[in-house]
């Protein structure tokens, strides 16, 4: 088969809460890499090749020194400490696209809004957005997919299970009509495997806070993001930041297997 390019979101980003120590990717056939960042600043990789084959391999090992080790540890700007708020004009021009939501309205969305808070409830943001990754974590049923994509939010509150993107989503859409500037986030998770286990990638979402810029919220497990989380893309949007992308040409039936090992060292 001949394979075409294929665009690569396997680098961790980089900052003062997390920094590479070494990163290594192997690929067979051999491939030639040109990096870019794109509109997101996530570190990407345009792979193409000359040489047809049978097997396409992709390995990235990465060793990466954590710091967040208090991810509570942040302020939010007196003006945005309780709900509701607004942000600063010069914000919203910049963060309106994370504002806008990508499912169309629905009764079923309006109502799950409305039991997380009502107006007159004095509640600080941050409790809100805790709240909110709880209830998802409480209501949604945990569920491996392996289609492409990401359920609407209807199906999602409809079914009562979902994969990790799939709660991610719903906490951007809920979060997005609660008036929140809210994004998506691909990328790795440190959790326990079974030896013969094969890991994935995970998802969850970030929520702009005025004074403490983007903080990460995990729905799958109800929780704030920490150290055992590991970003390497962000976008308005989850179908924007594939892992891996591309296409090959030759014979239908190729299969796709991926796996992924955290380890702590």
């Amino acid at each position: 088969m001949r394979l075409e390019p294929h665009t690569l979101r396997l680098r961790p980003r980089e900052g003062y809460e997390l920094r590479i120590e070494s990163s290594n990717l192997n690929i067979t056939p051999a491939a030639t890499l040109r990096w870019h960042r794109d509109v997101e600043d996530n570190s990407v990789a345009i792979a193409t090749f000359k040489t047809p084959t049978t097997q396409l391999v992709i390995e990235s090992t990465i060793i990466i020194q954590q710091y967040n080790e208090a991810p509570l540890d942040f302020l939010v700007a007196d003006y945005a400490t309780y709900y509701p708020f607004a942000y600063l004009p010069d914000d919203q021009a910049v963060l309106a696209p994370y504002r806008q939501a990508g499912d169309p309205p629905s009764a079923l969305l309006e109502k799950w809004v409305a039991s997380l808070w009502q107006p007159g409830e004095k509640i600080q943001t941050y409790s809100l957005l805790k709240r909110l990754a709880e209830r998802i974590q409480q209501t949604l049923k945990y569920q491996l997919r392996e289609e492409p994509g990401v359920q609407s939010v209807n199906d999602t509150l409809t079914r009562g299970t979902g994969s990790c993107r799939d709660s991610a989503y719903l906490f951007m859409e809920t979060a997005r009509r609660l008036g929140f500037a809210a994004r998506f986030v691909s990328g790795y998770l440190h959790a326990q495997l079974a030896p013969t286990d094969f890991g994935a990638t995970h998802a969850w979402a970030e929520v702009f806070l005025p004074g403490a810029g983007w903080k990460g919220f995990d729905p799958t497990i109800g929780t704030i993001v920490g150290t055992d989380h590991i970003a390497v893309a962000v976008a308005r949007q989850p179908e924007s930041v594939p892992p891996v992308a591309g296409a090959f040409i030759g014979p239908a039936g190729a299969t796709l297997t991926v796996g992924v090992w955290v380890t702590e060292i």
